[in-house]
Parts: structure tokens; sequence; C-alpha cells
């Protein structure tokens, strides 16, 4: 069987494409340089830009802050909650804070410096497996309610760009293989 030029330029597209969607991805917090701060109003939170993004294991979080003047604290749900500084999980105080995020579910962050957090200086992460569907919003069951008078992230609405349907990768890699065994 003769193979053409242009199956293996879409075959070769096609493989691309999906170690691209499955490559971990760096978000800075709050999509601008100096948003690990008190903010302004409750309309700035934190929360309503992370309810936007869709992060998957294995994605950094870049918090940019002044070194000694502030610091970042992974804590969980309830010290979240109560804005506890006593007992973090993590505890980062270098101003360009970088976490890799391991697990799936939600990851609680706090400021460390005393009022902050009361402030609104805190951000709930959700973090959705490599193999979560597309077609199905994921339920942080962990994750506070919007009625608990926690200020959290809403579940994800379904993806409806061509780029997220390429989210997980690993399917379209196994089509990309069987394709490749028929060309070749």
């Amino acid at each position: 069987m003769a193979v053409s030029s242009s199956s293996c330029s879409l075959l070769l597209l096609f493989l691309v494409l999906a170690f691209a969607a499955a490559a971990p991805k760096d978000y800075l917090l709050g999509g601008k340089p100096d948003a690990w701060k008190v903010p302004s109003s409750e309309s700035d939170s934190l929360n309503k830009w992370a309810e936007t993004v869709r992060f998957r294991i294995a994605d950094h979080l870049i918090f940019n802050y002044e070194a000694g003047k502030d610091s970042v604290l992974q804590v969980s749900k309830e010290d979240y909650v109560s804005c506890n500084t006593s007992n973090p999980i993590k505890k980062y105080n270098d101003g360009k804070t970088k976490v890799r995020f391991d697990h799936s579910g939600p990851y609680y962050y706090i400021s460390g410096e005393k009022g902050h957090c009361e402030k609104g200086e805190k951000v709930i992460v959700l973090v959705v497996s490599q193999r979560s569907s597309s077609a199905a919003p994921v339920s942080p069951a962990s994750a506070p309610s919007r009625g608990s008078g926690v200020e959290g992230p809403a579940v994800a609405p379904s993806p409806t760009s061509g780029a997220d349907v390429l989210q997980g990768g690993g399917v379209l890699m196994a089509v990309g293989v069987v394709i490749a065994m028929l060309v070749f």
C-alpha cells in the first residue's frame, strides 16, 4: 500500500496535537503577576478566576508576591474556612512560589500574613484527573457548596472548543497509533 505525503502529514499533526494537549501547563495565579494580595473587592476574588481554569494533574500554579511581606499556605478545607494559619500542609515564602498538582481534587491556599485571609486573600483550586471526561463536569465532592458561606470554585462547564476536546491526549494517541499501523 502506497503512503501519500498528505496522509503522513495528517498523522504527524494528529500525534503532535495529542502530545501537546496532554502536556502540563503553568498558570500564573489570577492571570497577572500581582494577584496574590488582599482583593480590592469581592468581584476581584481569586476564586472567580480559578473557576474559569481547568487545572489538571502535573500542572503548575505560580504565586507572585513580595518575599518577607507575605506567604502562601496550603491548608485543609477546615483551615481554609476558618483562616487558620497555625497548621499548614505546606508553607511557601520565597516570593515566587510554583506549586505542582500531584493529585485530583481541591487544593486550598491562604495567605500566611495576619489578617489577609480574613480579607479574602485565599483561593481554592480544583484539579481534575487526566482521565476526566470532557463531556461530564467534575463534581468536587469535598469542595464547599455555594450555600456554605465559603467562596469556592464552581463545577467547570463542559468544554466546547476543539482544544478542550483534545484534553486527554490518550485516546488521540491510541487512534494515532492505530492509523499509523494501518498506513505503514
